[in-house]
């Protein structure tokens, strides 16, 4: 129960507040109290991210998100119980409370970010052309292409390694021999390399097909040109708790209309609104497949990801999303690449 009190909010305090108190410790659930220490609701990650897809602003009291009917235990009960009830549960954290419902410490079942080594296995896809960002890429495949003092996809590999997945495929096609040679066997970061030989370009899922066998537990698959502090133990946990066949990592991006926006009503005029902003969430490229999903994929044919998830909306199977709320980037263009270099120091140093 050491730290339990660095997880007190009261329920005023904002969402964005909130998610600096929740990244600051390794607890992984804020919470929510009023001055008599009487627990009011509990917010783990999980809330924050469905009420980022359901639209509340950051700036709203985190009360609004918070789960106001937490499972909790007595302080009183033996560790042994506690431990049963988490495991009956499957949860990762319960509130330990007094006989006046105050809380008095916090059980944590383990520690979800930098665990022991997962199972799981990860693609990189590492096989585009880089056309974007020529003339870099015209003798250098893209995720050679340094970032700080590192290779982009060096920097990726060393994410995915805190996090306990060691066991990675590349996708090559576009200048692979490059890839291989720095590369190698993956030891240099503590992790096991193979690699997937595209002859031809097969899409972002068609690779899948091209594995020397099914994996037995869900599947990371990643674009090699991003730069992202994801959480990938909260993302294996959101997968999980919402028994998906499929997650998507989804980005929040706005839009604003550079003009006033009529509002008509046939030939009249209701009304005008300047420069209005739209909410949108695009694709992040990164995905977790439970492993059957690869029954879909047909050998040596060209898939995109969106079509396999098509595939498996068509059969009603559940696909849900991963709004990331941590730094990304999408290192297309010349100014990502740009940018991705002035912002490396902040985000990938501090480790």
């Amino acid at each position: 129960m050491t730290g339990w009190k660095q997880a007190l909010i009261e329920p005023s305090i904002s969402i964005l507040e909130a998610m600096k108190v929740l990244d600051s410790n390794t607890l992984q659930i804020l919470l929510v109290v009023d001055g008599d220490l009487m627990l009011l609701g509990s917010v783990t990650d999980g809330d924050i991210r469905r009420g980022i897809l359901a639209g509340v602003s950051i700036d709203s009291p985190v009360e609004q998100i918070m789960n106001r009917s937490p499972r909790t235990c007595s302080v009183d009960d033996s560790r042994e119980a506690v431990l049963v009830l988490m495991k009956a549960t499957k949860l990762h954290q319960i509130p330990l409370l007094d006989k006046d419902k105050r809380v008095q410490g916090l059980e944590v079942i383990d520690e979800l970010i930098k665990n022991g080594e997962k199972d799981n296995w990860v693609v990189l896809m590492a096989g585009g052309y880089g056309s974007r960002l020529s003339p870099h890429t015209d003798n250098c495949p893209k995720p050679l292409l340094e970032v700080g003092e590192s290779p982009l996809l060096e920097i990726i590999i060393k994410e995915l390694q805190k996090y306990g997945l060691r066991k990675i495929f590349i996708a090559l096609h576009y200048k692979k021999e490059m890839i291989r040679e720095h590369f190698g066997d993956g030891s240099k970061w503590n992790v096991q390399i193979e690699y997937i030989q595209e002859k031809e370009k097969l899409g972002t899922a068609g690779a899948l097909g091209l594995l020397p066998e099914k994996p037995s537990s869900p599947l990371l698959v990643m674009n090699s040109d991003l730069l992202t502090k994801v959480n990938f133990s909260l993302l294996f946990e959101y997968h999980r708790k919402h028994e998906a066949m499929a997650t998507m990592c989804v980005r929040e991006y706005m839009m604003q209309v550079p003009f006033g926006v009529a509002k008509l009503d046939k030939h009249k005029l209701v009304s005008i609104e300047e420069k209005p902003s739209q909410q949108f969430f695009v694709n992040a490229g990164i995905y977790l497949l439970e492993p059957s999903t690869l029954d879909l994929i047909a050998p040596n044919k060209k898939l995109d990801m969106n079509e396999l998830l098509d595939q498996l909306l068509k059969r009603k199977q559940p696909v849900s999303v991963f709004p990331i709320r941590e730094y990304w980037l999408d290192v297309g263009r010349e100014s990502d690449l740009k940018k991705a270099n002035r912002e490396y120091p902040e985000y990938f140093t501090q480790d």
